[in-house]
């Protein structure tokens, strides 16, 4: 009898760990686990946002680590919350409402007050110093809605590229207005140039939209399985 009960608890056990694996394979918490990168500042994100601001021109040293803690800060205190989830096939979507702070209206201000202040900024008070110092005066939050697509490959769900709007979202930066406008070099405006991610020397903010979440974010990491039974504890409402 008790070798009866023994085979059936080892039954369970192991009908159960089946089951928690599979539950991680679901578009929600795909999208989950991606969202809580950013919370967690996994190593993904924080190798990428030190890309950007190393191949920054524009930042001083003491500027990048600023520049660095304050994205880190940033992309803790974002919060979301999973609305829904619809699958067909092997494609799915799951929509999220997603609250940062909303950083537009303090870059757009600091760029315009650049641009008629331009003799204020030279080596020793630099703009990106200026524009951060703006930043984070930031307290306003703002909620969007971001549509995750996903796409099912070898029976596993992987979350598609984003848009460049919703890279903007999740940076707190979606409603910046011509962000690499401004020619570092000669303070002019360059009023052809709407894409934010034209120049590569045009400063960290531009740049962040293009590359803080480049390829790796999207990689089918098997070390975040291990991860998924604590996704639900990282997800909030708005505040």
């Amino acid at each position: 009898m008790k070798k009866v009960l023994y085979f059936l608890v080892a039954v369970v056990l192991l009908t159960g760990c089946s089951c928690t694996a599979n539950m991680g394979n679901t578009p929600t918490k795909k999208v989950e686990e991606y969202l809580n990168k950013y919370q967690t500042n996994d190593d993904d994100v924080v190798s990428d946002l030190d890309d950007v601001l190393t191949n920054d021109t524009t930042l001083t040293d003491d500027e990048r680590d600023q520049y660095s803690d304050f994205m880190k800060t940033h992309y803790r205190d974002m919060q979301y919350e999973i609305k829904d989830e619809t699958i067909d096939g092997d494609t799915a979507t799951v929509n999220a409402e997603v609250t940062v702070r909303n950083y537009a209206d303090a870059v757009n201000e600091a760029n315009d007050y650049r641009l008629n202040n331009a003799d204020e900024f030279d080596d020793t008070n630099t703009f990106a110093s200026y524009r951060l110092d703006r930043l984070k005066e930031v307290t306003d939050n703002e909620t969007y809605t971001i549509t995750f697509h996903l796409t099912k490959e070898n029976e596993e769900w992987t979350v598609d590229d984003l848009s460049d709007d919703d890279l903007r979202k999740l940076s707190g930066l979606y409603g910046v207005n011509d962000v690499n406008s401004i020619d570092t070099d000669n303070n002019n405006t360059d009023n052809n140039t709407n894409d934010s991610t034209d120049n590569d020397n045009d400063g960290v903010i531009g740049d962040i939209v293009e590359d803080a979440t480049d390829g790796d974010m999207n990689d089918n990491d098997t070390t975040n399985d291990n991860n998924t039974d604590n996704n639900n504890n990282n997800q909030t409402t708005n505040p």
